[in-house]
């Protein structure tokens, strides 16, 4: 079994959850029940599923895990689009925040080829 804590594109989703939250608590009270929650269940889901992953007996099933976490991760980057152009967060916030999903991205893709 593996350890989720030590991967750090686990630490690094987890620290993007907890800017999502910060990030949408700020968003207008009619999003709450649409893009708040979607954001946000997005964001965690990418940790959450890559730590379910790492609870896998074989590669091949913590590579769905890793792959499914990386649909998440590509979900909210669109998240961060829209919320840009929505005028919901600035530039710079959109910027730091892509940066960090790419980041994600990247090495959850990474991990994936080796997995294979």
């Amino acid at each position: 079994m593996r350890d989720f804590s030590k991967y750090d594109v686990w630490k690094l989703s987890h620290e993007l959850v907890l800017r999502v939250y910060k990030i949408t608590s700020s968003f207008p009270d009619s999003e709450k029940y649409q893009l708040i929650s979607q954001m946000q269940r997005a964001a965690y889901s990418i940790p959450s599923n890559f730590s379910e992953g790492c609870g896998r007996g074989s590669d091949k099933d913590f590579n769905r895990f890793v792959q499914i976490s990386l649909g998440s991760a590509h979900e909210l980057e669109y998240f961060f689009i829209l919320s840009k152009d929505l005028k919901f967060i600035d530039e710079r916030t959109f910027e730091v925040c892509f940066d960090e999903v790419n980041e994600i991205k990247k090495k959850l893709y990474r991990l994936s080829q080796r997995l294979q």
